[in-house]
């Protein structure tokens, strides 16, 4: 009788559900390709003129190339993230299973929207203490009313924060994976209807970034007990002092998923005036040139006004033939600048390495001739960030002549290689989250301007002559001292003009193009360029952009 009524319900039901099934896929399909021709339709809007040159690219099969123009048009369109977010794939099957182990507990501050962050809360089994504005009151009951023999975490929130569905088991999965004190996650931020936009999707740990740029409360758990509860009791930000506490109790460890939606969030800091290190030591500042003395002579120009202790030049000329830069090179006083030849067909790394071999100072500076200075107080600035012990490579920002921006740091990937974060960017504009204006670590940083311990740049070998003669030298470099533990570095507050690839000219004749192939053959083999994520860029933010765009 049971197996009769089962087949007579299958029979019955069976092809309606299947229907119903392909109709709602139908639909979510229809839905998708709308919301894939509105970000084209508005990507077009915001560029016609780029959209088609983009769209040239990809007809000739110039793929990257296409991609790399298509990119931030499209994640600039209004319904960019709302397409990503129907595409996220965040799905836990486990959501609420286990969520004992490891315990989270919310630490809440009341204020509008209380409603909505509780019942995100409930719904993911996590439970709420409130802190009202009597910190001191809800804090203290908080850390009495706490199970603190279950080793809970806790999770700082405000009133209108709200967990993604999932969180939870996110949260419990890393925690049960990590000896880190503080774990965070991305977020995005919700409208006054609710719908979620701006997203930020975070670099990974960069104490360097989080002192100006407070990316972590609102969006990460804590490993606290109650004594470091307590010690928060009463205290102005006490969300921040927790977490800021925790940070120096161990490592922080980022969850790349999409796990907080919020209706505010902490604002990056402008970075103050640096103070420059005293008794700054020697720096030898390395000028490759060839020809093109109305560059030369600006960079030097700028070099001699540079507010710095004591300078030693080296000016490494690789087969100038023009006259009138030749009767220069003759003529530059030996107490300015030194002169060294360097015959034969243009090798960066073996120019560079060639005068370290002769260079003084405990500070290397190896810079362009086609740099341009705008405040002579750059080379202290980097200097000071070069001499601090957890610090490799140091990078100043560079702009165009037009005044955007050419680099603010490398980020590892880009294209498949290594590409200028933030490039063609105004300094004046928002960017992603002022990323482009906080001094932060990086992955590398362009050798056209950078200031490396002269010790440190022989340990690691110097620039590969061999592999990268002239593209990608300084991002093996950069690679190469992060693994010994010093980290390259941005720094912002350093900022000069670029011109360039002036005096080099590009790679368009047939030698030049297959020495660059060689090249990019050479960083995918060693760094695996085309496989890693950048710690300091994000899985989810295009490959295919130096601006930082939404991969969609």
């Amino acid at each position: 009788m049971r197996l009769q009524l089962s087949s007579r319900v299958l029979t019955r039901y069976g092809p309606l559900s299947m229907r119903l099934g392909l109709i709602n896929r139908c639909f979510r399909w229809i839905a998708d390709a709308w919301l894939i021709v509105s970000v084209h339709v508005d990507g077009f809007r915001a560029g016609p003129a780029a959209y088609l040159t983009a769209t040239k690219w990809w007809i000739l099969g110039k793929r990257v190339r296409a991609r790399g123009q298509f990119a931030p048009l499209l994640s600039r369109a209004p319904r960019a993230y709302t397409l990503w977010s129907r595409r996220e794939t965040l799905r836990y099957s486990d959501r609420l299973k286990d969520c004992r182990q490891p315990p989270i507990v919310a630490l809440v501050a009341t204020g509008p929207a209380l409603a909505d962050t509780l019942q995100s809360l409930t719904a993911e089994g996590v439970p709420a203490f409130l802190v009202g504005d009597n910190h001191i009151d809800g804090i203290m009951a908080a850390a009495v009313a706490i199970d603190w023999t279950a080793a809970p975490w806790v999770l700082p929130m405000r009133a209108g924060e709200r967990l993604a569905p999932g969180a939870v088991a996110a949260y419990q999965s890393a925690m049960r994976a990590t000896e880190a004190a503080v774990i965070y996650a991305d977020d995005d931020r919700l409208d006054r209807w609710g719908r979620r936009t701006t997203p930020h999707f975070k670099p990974d740990w960069n104490s360097e970034l989080f002192r100006h740029f407070d990316y972590l409360t609102g969006a990460c758990i804590v490993r606290a007990n109650q004594a470091d509860v307590v010690a928060v009791a009463g205290q102005p930000d006490w969300d921040v002092r927790l977490i800021t506490a925790a940070i120096g109790q161990g490592n922080v460890d980022h969850l790349r998923r999409m796990l907080h939606h919020r209706p505010t969030r902490h604002q990056p800091i402008a970075a103050a005036r640096l103070a420059t290190a005293t008794n700054l030591p020697l720096v030898t500042v390395i000028i490759p040139t060839r020809n093109r003395l109305d560059l030369l002579r600006t960079c030097l120009a700028g070099v001699a006004n540079t507010h710095y202790p004591e300078i030693e030049v080296i000016v490494v000329d690789n087969d100038s033939d023009d006259v009138e830069t030749l009767d220069y090179l003759a003529a530059l006083d030996p107490a300015r600048a030194r002169v060294m030849r360097y015959a034969g067909p243009f090798n960066y790394s073996a120019i560079n390495n060639r005068a370290v071999g002769k260079a003084r100072g405990k500070l290397l500076c190896l810079l362009n001739n086609d740099i341009e200075m705008l405040a002579p107080d750059w080379l202290a600035i980097m200097a000071t960030q070069a001499l601090r012990e957890d610090v490799g490579a140091v990078g100043a920002q560079l702009l165009y002549p037009d005044g955007r921006i050419q680099h603010a740091g490398v980020v590892v990937g880009v294209g498949n290689a290594a590409g200028h974060a933030h490039r063609f960017l105004r300094p004046e504009e928002q960017g992603y989250f002022r990323r482009h204006a906080l001094p932060q670590f990086t992955a590398a940083v362009t050798a056209a301007c950078l200031v490396v311990r002269r010790d440190r740049f022989l340990v690691v070998g110097g620039l590969d002559e061999q592999n990268f003669p002239v593209a990608f030298n300084d991002v093996d470099l950069c690679l190469r001292l992060n693994q010994r533990g010093w980290q390259s570095l941005y720094e912002p507050r350093a900022v000069l003009i670029h011109h360039e690839s002036v005096s080099r000219g590009n790679d368009s004749d047939p030698a030049g193009a297959a020495r660059f192939a060689g090249e990019l053959a050479a960083l995918k083999r060693i760094w695996k360029t085309d496989e890693i994520v950048d710690p300091f860029h994000h899985p989810h933010l295009s490959r295919a952009a130096e601006q930082f765009c939404v991969a969609i």
